[in-house]
């Protein structure tokens, strides 16, 4: 037999030891050494193939396709933002004419001289902080209890009860009887009325109960319930130190909607001093937005008022996307550290309603 063949006959065999035995099933057992040797007088070898890793090309299509839709909504998710930052520290003419796309052109800090001058931006500031940090305690205060009470199995009529706050839901009195019945309570331009507005939301309401029902579990009640607690200490010292999750999503909600909220104010309020910013940030647009149309509009002017014109709405676009940064930053800032709090309490809340 040449060298050749015997390499062919060999291939794909197992070499074993001279003294190996083989067992059933074709294993091959090795001798152990005698000072380890004890009653099996063998020890059995099979044979190891290498494990290889079969990729499929549709995992692969399937990758690319999610990856590259990750990257698309994250650029049109960001762009908006870099945007306005970089249209705050630019030229306003080259913003107002297109010239700036993504980073700034001309850049100056004349925008943000010109706010720092504003005197109601920041007192809008200041209303819009208050109106947002009191308005969601209150929010928290109203929603949690009125959650737990029909958490609860031993409140007689809690479904009627929640029938009865879902029915706003989907029915309204409408603006005019809902300005009238405020006039008519004497809450017309007061800060009381921006507070109390919204105070619950019955979508907030179902998530929080359902969490109650769901992460709690009724036997703790029951048990301090044995322990001598009455309904409010059960929800003091257990139920509210065990939702920290769901209290900052609700937290985060009410919180996000005071700060965004001009409609109500607009209606209500009529004292410059009480305006939260979102309402001078909303002028500051009008504003703009009307030099814009007068210029565009074919009506005639001097040259002092087209001069005027053309100054109110160059200061407007100067300030309006720095008045956005300040508006937008704090909601920016904290929500990295609500995150974590956020994805587990409104997973929780919303197993089922």
């Amino acid at each position: 037999m040449g060298m050749k063949e015997k390499n062919k006959e060999s291939h794909g065999r197992i070499f074993l030891h001279k003294n190996a035995k083989v067992a059933q099933g074709g294993e091959a057992v090795l001798p152990m050494p005698g000072h380890i040797r004890g009653r099996n007088h063998g020890q059995t070898v099979t044979k190891i193939r290498p494990a290889h890793r079969k990729i499929k090309r549709g995992n692969i299509l399937f990758d690319i396709i999610i990856y590259a839709i990750l990257i698309l909504l994250m650029v049109l998710m960001l762009y908006p933002l870099i945007f306005v930052v970089s249209a705050s520290f630019s030229d306003p003419k080259m913003v107002a004419s297109g010239q700036m796309l993504l980073w700034p052109v001309k850049p100056t800090a004349e925008g943000y001289q010109y706010l720092f001058q504003y005197r109601e931006i920041w007192l809008g500031y200041l209303n819009t902080l208050f109106y947002t940090v009191a308005g969601t305690l209150l929010n928290l205060a109203a929603t949690l209890p009125c959650a737990f009470a029909l958490s609860r199995r031993d409140l007689k009529g809690r479904n009627f009860l929640m029938i009865l706050f879902m029915i706003p839901m989907y029915f309204g009195g409408g603006m005019i009887p809902g300005y009238l019945n405020v006039k008519s309570m004497g809450l017309l331009d007061t800060r009381a009325i921006i507070l109390i507005g919204g105070l619950v939301s019955t979508y907030n309401i179902i998530v929080c109960r359902t969490f109650f029902q769901t992460a709690i579990p009724y036997e703790l009640q029951e048990a301090g319930v044995i322990d001598g607690c009455s309904n409010f200490q059960i929800l003091r010292k257990i139920v509210l130190p065990l939702s920290k999750p769901i209290i900052v999503v609700m937290a985060l909600y009410y919180g996000v909607g005071r700060w965004n909220s001009y409609f109500t104010e607009m209606i209500y309020l009529k004292d410059r001093s009480k305006f939260p910013l979102q309402l001078f940030l909303r002028e500051i647009l009008t504003r703009s937005n009307f030099a814009k149309e007068a210029m565009t509009g074919g009506r005639s002017f001097s040259a002092e008022e087209m001069m005027a014109l053309i100054k109110q709405a160059d200061t407007a676009n100067m300030i309006k996307y720095g008045v956005i940064v300040i508006a937008t930053a704090p909601m920016l800032m904290i929500y990295p550290f609500l995150q974590k709090y956020f994805e587990q309490g409104i997973m929780i809340g919303s197993v089922k309603g």
